[in-house]
């Protein structure tokens, strides 16, 4: 869109300010209320056999993916065409919602307060509302790294990457990328009933994040010398344990985190009552300790910064290119 940098620059700063309000409708629930009502039209259609599993998990990711970037842009080209300030209005409301800076350190912030100020049970609830692991058996440290990797993924999947997508093709591609990530949160089990339905957009969500959860590493690398943290331990542990994860992408801002605080974070965890046996991430330089949520929400925040300002300049400087 024509005003996205605007938009971008003005949604990021409101999100900071602002968060989530309880209150406010967001539009992730929208999108999760419409993958859960396709899903169980397409089970009634498609046959419960293996390749009947996983062509309806490809219809679903294609019908997700058309209305959750197509609706948005279609609303705004038309308020775009029939009055701009309409269309920036309602583009930059939709780059805070869709931002999870603040609420991030929010939420993660109330597991560091039950830690401090209540008891290790209420400990594990706070942090059982921001990760998908069974938490009814962690100790403070396991809680404690529980939140810290959390935020370390979510600046990725929370932050940076739906800010590149934005400076590349506005609001449309932010939403299309967060339609992706919940389908993914949502159908990207490797359970039985997910394996094969939710292949499709567990691969697809793999290969959006390829590029910004690699950029979302180098500008938590740079936000760790900014911070005072141990930068070079963070580039050293990134460039070491970054493929330390099922997953291509999980580790590579997991692995600046934990270099950046010294500590050794992942290792094996519990899902749905299984054991997962998963290598670690960072060298025991000293033991996790409470104080590195805050510590990793002040990461959070110098590399959202940064994502920003880098997105914002590069996208100017294209522009300028362009006239010139």
């Amino acid at each position: 869109m024509k005003y996205g940098m605007i938009a971008l620059a003005a949604g990021f700063l409101i999100d900071l300010i602002v968060g989530d309000p309880r209150w406010l409708y967001h539009p992730v629930c929208l999108i999760g209320n419409l993958i859960a009502l396709l899903e169980k039209q397409i089970r009634k259609i498609f046959p419960k056999t293996d390749r009947g599993e996983l062509a309806g998990g490809c219809l679903e990711v294609l019908l997700v993916c058309l209305l959750s970037g197509g609706i948005p842009l279609g609303i705004l080209v038309v308020l775009y065409r029939i009055a701009p300030w309409l269309g920036l209005v309602l583009e930059t409301f939709w780059c805070y919602q869709l931002l999870a800076t603040k609420s991030l350190k929010t939420e993660s912030m109330k597991v560091y307060d039950r830690l401090k100020n209540g008891t290790l049970d209420e400990a594990r609830y706070a942090v059982s509302m921001i990760v998908g692991r069974d938490t009814q058996s962690l100790t403070e440290e396991g809680v404690t790294k529980a939140a810290v990797e959390t935020v370390a993924e979510n600046t990725s999947d929370g932050i940076i990457a739906p800010m590149l997508y934005m400076a590349i093709g506005g609001v449309p591609l932010m939403f299309l990328y967060k339609g992706i990530n919940t389908m993914d949160s949502m159908l990207g089990y490797k359970n039985e009933k997910y394996l094969y339905f939710g292949r499709c957009a567990a691969k697809l969500d793999d290969v959006v994040n390829y590029i910004p959860s690699r950029i979302s590493g180098w500008l938590m690398v740079a936000a760790s010398f900014l911070t005072g943290m141990d930068g070079r331990n963070a580039a050293k542990i990134y460039l070491r344990d970054r493929h330390n994860h099922a997953s291509p992408n999980s580790a590579q801002t997991e692995a600046v985190m934990a270099g950046a605080l010294d500590v050794q974070l992942a290792g094996n965890a519990w899902y749905f009552g299984k054991l997962y046996e998963k290598p670690t991430i960072g060298d025991p330089i000293r033991p996790v300790e409470v104080e590195d949520i805050r510590r990793a929400n002040h990461l959070l925040y110098a590399a959202a910064v940064l994502g920003v300002l880098v997105f914002l300049a590069v996208r100017g400087l294209f522009a300028y290119m362009i006239v010139m």
